[in-house]
């Protein structure tokens, strides 16, 4: 049968060639279910011969009115076919937003570690045990230039033999993809305990911060405390640049010295002063005989108020540094981005303003492609965002930005699409440019008429303020 749509799933429903079975579980931003793959020459099939357990993942898109969400899971879709090996589920498909969103992924038969973290602290030697293994998953997944920047117990979970496995990439830097949530939000991303504190301060292309949630975990798990208890606001966020958590030896008098040195370079506030790499971690781990032992590992209480001061200020005057890939693909190729009015526009100027920006993709081989439209709201946070008939307004104009740009058949990793909220479109269009190094923009004009003299062109006010090249397009332009 075709795609449900946004209807409501159940047991036993076909689509795609997988058959719903069981609901596992429900989360903040997504459901698990248990499917059945019912393509006749389907992949997941064991060397016995037997199908290989899947889940289906699908986000909960009407009961958020969160953006976040539906950006992180086209993350998660973009990130997961990229990625190979024991240390991330095995990849099998995904479905669309404009029929039904989904991803469908190995079913891990093991354990969560949130199950262990319920029974910290545990055993020094268990302790260890699991950072070896989650750092030898963190220096792989690195190799695939994949940064986590959400590990946590719940997304850290072991094979029957032991093998660490990290899930739900909503979050990650691939560093040569697109960064969406970057590029449309500028609040910290991450989970409270766990965030690094550069990416506090926005920068999400720091390999290092895995480490340092991992050390957050290693605290946890050896202590039975969290190192910087669980902030809900950004200010709480803060305090981890100028306050050093109290060392994990008070906590527990028989850590040793040389766990409590690794444990606190992993929660070092600059990246460059934790390990260089996970893999060191894990060596270090194993044989801790190598470690270097500094002050760290005999540290008895937290620093004294004036170094707590000293780092405040010093806090206070950094400024957060714009992420950037670290592929020389992307920072040499040209960021081109299309601005679309999805609900005023005709079809005449969508499709000018689709062969103008066909012409210029043919000019610059290497350009990338932003695909905008403003859903314009009376007041930031006070918007409603599901409509009566209960269709996500977000969820549609992602899926019209889609269907607009399908005939420009752009390799997926060329081309995003942002729906971003504003109350001023115009103003909304020149920050993302602005903030995201756009180098043109191409935008249409509706020509002349008694609602756009009084509400003012958006395009005028694109083109003379805009720090970019601006080309405006008109209909029926050949």
């Amino acid at each position: 049968m075709n795609g449900p749509g946004h209807h409501k799933l159940h047991s036993g429903m076909e689509f795609d060639g997988y058959r719903l079975e069981e609901k596992l579980h429900t989360g903040g931003m997504a459901a698990l279910w248990r499917v059945t793959d019912l393509r006749e020459r389907h992949p997941a099939t064991q060397e016995d011969g037997t199908q290989l357990p899947l889940i289906m993942k699908v986000p909960l898109l009407y009961s958020s009115d969160d953006p976040t969400a539906i950006v992180a899971f086209e993350v998660e879709q973009m990130i997961m076919p990229k990625l190979k090996g024991a240390h991330v589920p095995r990849y099998f498909g995904a479905g669309d937003f404009d029929a039904q969103p989904y991803i469908v992924m190995e079913q891990i038969a093991g354990t969560s570690l949130r199950s262990r973290f319920e029974q910290a602290p545990l055993p020094i030697a268990e302790v260890v045990d699991i950072g070896i293994r989650v750092a030898h998953a963190l220096q792989d997944l690195h190799r695939q230039h994949v940064i986590h920047l959400d590990v946590k117990p719940s997304n850290i979970m072991f094979r029957p033999d032991g093998t660490a496995v990290l899930i739900d990439f909503g979050l990650s830097r691939h560093d040569r993809l697109p960064d969406l949530l970057d590029e449309e939000f500028r609040l910290p991303m991450g989970t409270g305990p766990y965030i690094s504190p550069e990416q506090v301060l926005g920068v999400r292309n720091e390999p290092r911060s895995d480490l340092f949630s991992l050390g957050v975990l290693l605290y946890h798990l050896a202590t039975g405390q969290r190192p910087f208890g669980h902030p809900t606001s950004v200010a709480g966020l803060k305090k981890r640049l100028y306050r050093d958590p109290i060392p994990p030896r008070n906590h527990r008098s028989d850590l040793p010295s040389w766990l409590q040195e690794i444990i606190l370079r992993c929660l070092e506030v600059e990246p460059r002063a934790r390990f260089d790499t996970a893999a060191q971690l894990a060596l270090l781990l194993q044989h801790p005989d190598q470690l270097q032992l500094t002050a760290r590992a005999e540290k008895q209480v937290q620093d004294g108020y004036l170094s707590v001061l000293k780092r405040r200020f010093q806090a206070a005057g950094v400024e957060p540094a714009l992420s950037q890939s670290a592929s020389d693909q992307l920072s040499r190729a040209p960021i081109i981005v299309a601005a679309l009015d999805l609900t005023g526009g005709t079809e005449a100027l969508a499709e000018s303003l689709r062969n103008i920006t066909r012409r210029m993709l043919q000019t610059e081989p290497g350009a990338r492609l932003a695909c905008l439209t403003i859903r314009k709201v009376s007041r930031i946070g006070m918007d409603e965002s599901l409509i009566q008939q209960g269709e996500n307004i977000h969820v549609k104009q992602l899926v019209d930005l889609k269907h607009w740009a399908r005939p420009l058949n752009l390799n997926p990793d060329k081309i995003t699409f942002h729906v971003l909220e504003a109350s001023d479109p115009a103003g909304a269009i020149i920050d993302y440019a602005h903030s995201n190094q756009v180098d043109h923009i191409i935008i249409g004009s509706r020509g002349s008429s008694a609602l756009r003299r009084y509400l003012g062109s958006v395009s005028a006010q694109v083109v003379a303020e805009a720090e970019c090249t601006v080309t405006v397009v008109k209909a029926n332009e050949k």
